[in-house]
């Protein structure tokens, strides 16, 4: 009985290590995959506004991973108004296994993040004061929160930034059925009240570096 218990905890710390092994992500493998991302986020993954491409590089592996896996199961990219997140959704599906995503995100990730222009007219000021709210999550300069599940919001494009707080307000995001952690982030948006607070926070957020 004492063998077959052994025996029985060798099994289970066996498939445990091969189950954190497939999950681990190869940034190797991750970069021959970004080949069909780099048109649109670029060789450096810090996005293009003229095609409506947000920056990723250096974002939190679990995020990059949530988000593309919310992409493929339509989660997100799928409502009619999130025109640019439908235009996303073909690309995650590109991606045909967690290992691939896992991948991804590890290549992403390993990106160093570069400062973004500051393109959106708000008075930081006043969007410094509307940010106490994020900042119980997100943290105090925007670094994000692995354990609140808050993703990291400093060195992203001011104008990403609105267009997805907007996106929550309209229901685009965070009203789907699956999406437990942008459902949490829909009424944080709606305490923006008009569209001068939006730009407000936005501008705030991109003093952050």
């Amino acid at each position: 009985m004492k063998k077959l218990f052994v025996l029985g905890i060798t099994a289970a710390l066996a498939i445990i290590f091969v189950f954190n092994a497939h999950a681990a992500g190869d940034a190797s493998k991750g970069k021959a995959s970004y080949a069909v991302c780099l048109a649109c986020h670029g060789a450096d993954g810090m996005g293009n506004k003229a095609l409506n491409a947000p920056a990723i590089a250096g974002q939190s592996t679990w995020y990059l991973e949530r988000q593309l896996k919310n992409f493929k199961a339509g989660i997100r990219g799928a409502d009619p108004k999130d025109t640019y997140g439908m235009q996303m959704r073909p690309m995650a599906l590109t991606l045909p296994t967690d290992q691939a995503i896992a991948d991804m995100a590890a290549y992403v990730s390993a990106m160093p993040a570069k400062s973004t222009p500051s393109t959106v007219k708000g008075d930081a000021a006043a969007g410094k004061a509307s940010y106490m709210l994020c900042q119980s999550c997100h943290g105090p300069a925007g670094g994000g929160n692995k354990a609140l599940n808050a993703p990291r919001l400093s060195g992203q494009h001011d104008w990403y930034l609105v267009r997805q707080i907007k996106n929550f307000k309209a229901g685009a995001r965070g009203a789907k059925s699956g999406d437990t952690y942008g459902s949490q982030m829909r009424p944080m948006a709606m305490t923006l009240a008009t569209e001068e607070t939006i730009n407000n926070v936005a501008a705030y957020i991109a003093t952050f570096k």
